[in-house]
């Protein structure tokens, strides 16, 4: 094979070929393009674009003003549609870059242009169909697509630079790259992932590049200007918009010159900027071994190329041999990419490093969510990562292509050779015909686009819009629902935001009440007028006076001045009307204190509700006695409950209002079918969610036994099992229940299951 030096630097890039690249997988995308929003942190980011908000530290301002523009584009008809389609966009396009990577790799290995177009072809293919990829490309969860289509331009363009250090634009190639950089930076700290491979790249191919300070203070004015769109925070936080995480902001009462620019709007800025928040330990404080980190990345690299949901496990073993195959490929493409052009494997191999290894020891995770070693709950993440390594994932596409084009390259060989004269040397190569009758070893690359297509794709997947829906009606019009994490709230904030679903509905998260942000934009928020036209039935024909002021009875003053917690050493008794609970001896956190502050300010004029997800705070706050299921949600009472024929006296000290109950699970919610048509549930850190639905049905399929309404208990107890054995939680309600009670005489027999399906 000709030798690296022998590139040629006139060559044309097939941007065309890029481009058609590009357009097919956007057609993948857009198949199975989500129609709606998703769990963890897609709600709350497509709240955040379209309501120019912030979304949790640190804000991520660019991805915000591009999704501002997409959401007010008119491409689709649902706003979530518009952001997932800037996700499926940027996945594109970032395929079609490394497309051109790969193809400017085989430049001075394959002499003619519809081979390297191949090889293009395959990285594309194998790197866009990688599970997370694909996954995190068809539902804006969050901003890591967009950083994945930054990370591939500025390797495309390095890698360019790299091939002509001397060039006429090379030094306007860095200023771009450091432009892009800080650009990416704005979008996610991810976006500054590459430098260490620019670095490198500079080093290794003209070192006299560090030492000449006028360039070097160019591009260190680039990265700060494109770190810009970081200054619209605490403008954008003084208008206090319905998402404003963090709150980078000293203005209390709307923005003014003297409040935005003062010290303490300062110091909340960079508060926000550094995510103190978080609390995240230093990196030489492991969290968990770094073998063990390892082991998570080596989990998620196993997924990629077929994510097995299999309850039998049968599928991971093909799982784990595909692993290793794509594996091995890529390190045969990461060696023949050394051996055949060291010009553009300095940077790369660098940015691959900087992904994997300096990446995994940088985010200093716990165990993986999925990660199978011995750890209790508290060791572990609170959900798998695979997402933050989304770029390797993708980038691997082009060392796996090249170790593909590698065994191409063999085979044909091996079918037949003939002597050509390449400069001074006369080598053996594959003839034309054989590397055609070689290529269907090419169609390796499609495995992933059909062993993930069932888990990666999120096609007709409505379930998260739907269970924000179901939670909101069940709450009474002008209720104050209080919630626990991220996903029983930041869909709610989408339902309200974008979509206009029960605005009336005061939503009061005890994970970020424990922030003085959140509690000072509870006191602002204005009290919406309850859309009864668009209401579920049951609230019509009924008075609901419109309640007046804020939920907390605070001046911003009193809620900053709220101590993170109170030590109680001994018992407590909280009284609010005919209400009395004692509050064991315990540490009473902030949260807690603010929602008993709300139901001494705001209760009995607004109904005080706690989500079905929220049941462990209630020990805590002595008011399980009070509390009566209606759906989703448990509402406060003003008597402790005694059992009836409407209310239900449940195990463990939980009663349900059979009547309210029964006409949401049968009228008003949608969850149950979007959870049907859903299926398999991928993402299992996330499988509360389903579950409160099967919960839900339990207690009401008890509360209709209880009652002897055995027809009704029949009909709920076979559509929770369907759900059940839909999302994979089938043997916990076979363990839970008993077998469905006979149908009395005169009632039709009910037959939902589709004994044709497999089920998990």
């Amino acid at each position: 094979m000709p030798p690296s030096s022998s590139v040629d630097l006139d060559y044309r890039p097939s941007y065309r070929a890029a481009v058609l690249t590009s357009l097919g997988v956007m057609v993948l995308y857009f198949v199975t393009l989500s129609p709606s929003t998703a769990m963890w942190d897609t709600s709350e980011y497509i709240a955040a674009a379209c309501t120019l908000g912030l979304p949790h530290p640190p804000g991520n301002p660019l991805f915000v003003l591009i999704g501002r523009v997409f959401c007010i584009l008119p491409l689709a008809a649902s706003k979530a549609v518009r952001l997932n389609m800037l996700a499926a966009l940027a996945g594109a396009a970032s395929a079609g870059l490394w497309f051109l990577v790969c193809e400017r790799i085989l430049v001075g290995w394959l002499a003619e242009r519809w081979q390297r177009v191949a090889g293009g072809v395959l990285a594309a293919v194998i790197g866009s169909t990688a599970f997370t990829v694909w996954n995190q490309s068809v539902v804006n969860e969050k901003v890591y697509t967009i950083s994945l289509f930054g990370l591939a331009l500025i390797s495309w363009l390095s890698i360019r630079w790299s091939d002509d250090p001397d060039g006429p634009v090379a030094d306007r190639i860095l200023v771009l790259i450091a432009y892009l950089l800080g650009l990416g930076f704005a979008n996610h700290m991810m976006g500054f992932l590459a430098a260490p491979a620019v670095i490198v790249a500079v080093i290794v191919r003209k070192p006299s590049t560090i030492l000449r300070w006028p360039l070097l203070l160019a591009c260190a004015g680039a990265v700060l200007l494109g770190m810009t769109p970081f200054l619209t925070q605490p403008i954008r936080a003084a208008y206090f918009p319905p998402v404003n995480e963090g709150e980078p902001t000293a203005c209390m009462h709307g923005i003014n010159l003297g409040c935005t620019l003062s010290s303490e709007t300062y110091t909340r800025f960079m508060d926000n900027f550094m995510r103190r928040q978080y609390g995240k330990p230093d990196v030489f404080d492991r969290q968990a071994p770094f073998l063990g980190q390892l082991g998570m990345y080596k989990l998620y690299f196993t997924w990629q190329w077929m994510r097995a949901m299999d309850a039998t496990r049968t599928q991971l073993v093909v799982q784990q041999i595909l692993a290793a195959v794509y594996f091995v490929l890529g390190m045969f493409g990461a060696y023949v990419h050394w051996k055949r052009d060291r010009r553009s494997f300095w940077y790369f191999s660098t940015f691959m490093a900087t992904l994997t290894i300096l990446l995994i020891w940088y985010l200093n995770f716990r165990f993986g969510y999925s990660q199978e070693v011995d750890a209790p709950s508290d060791a572990r993440e609170v959900r798998d990562r695979d997402y933050f390594f989304i770029v390797s994932f993708s980038a691997w596409g082009v060392w796996a292509s090249l170790g593909l084009v590698y065994l191409w390259e063999a085979l044909a060989a091996l079918i037949g050779s003939e002597r050509v004269k390449v400069g001074k040397e006369t080598l053996d190569l594959p003839k034309r015909q054989s590397w055609l009758v070689a290529s269907p070893i090419l169609a390796f690359a499609l495995v992933p686009l059909f062993t993930n297509w069932h888990a990666a794709s999120r096609h007709g997947q409505t379930d998260t819009r739907d269970v924000a829906a179901d939670m909101l009606n069940s709450v009474e019009p002008y209720g104050i629902l209080v919630t626990a994490g991220d996903n029983d709230t930041f869909p709610l904030w989408y339902a309200q935001e974008v979509e206009g679903i029960r605005k009336d509905v005061v939503i009061a998260n005890t994970s970020l009440l424990n922030t003085d942000w959140y509690t000072r934009q509870l006191i602002r928020r204005p009290v919406f007028e309850y859309d009864a036209e668009h209401g579920p039935a049951i609230y019509k024909g009924k008075s609901w006076p419109k309640p007046t002021g804020s939920v907390l009875k605070m001046s911003i003053a009193q809620a900053d001045a709220v101590q993170p917690y109170y030590q109680l050493s001994q018992p407590q008794l909280f009284r609010q009307g005919t209400i009395e609970a004692t509050l064991p001896p315990q540490t009473l956190f902030r949260s807690d204190f603010l929602v008993l502050q709300m139901i001494h300010d705001s209760y009995p004029q607004r109904p005080m509700y706690f989500a079905v997800s929220t049941a462990n705070s209630l020990d805590n706050l002595g008011l399980n006695g009070y509390m009566l299921q209606q759906g989703l949600a448990r509402k406060l009472t003003p008597q402790r409950l005694v059992p009836g024929r409407d209310t239900v006296a449940l195990p463990g000290q939980n009663f349900m209002d059979l009547p309210r109950s029964k006409a949401l699970w049968n009228d008003v919610f949608q969850g149950q079918k979007a959870l049907l048509r859903r299926g398999d549930w991928v993402d299992k850190a996330s499988i509360s969610i389903p579950y409160m639905y099967v919960s839900t049905g339990l207690a009401l399929f008890e509360a209709e036994q209880q009652v002897n309404d055995t027809a009704a208990a029949n009909r709920t107890i076979l559509t929770v099992q369907k759900i059940a054995n839909a999302v994979g939680l089938g043997q916990i309600v076979q363990q839970a229940v008993p077998p469905p009670r006979p149908v009395p005489p005169g009632d039709k027999p009910l037959s939902i299951f589709d004994s044709t399906k497999k089920k998990p």
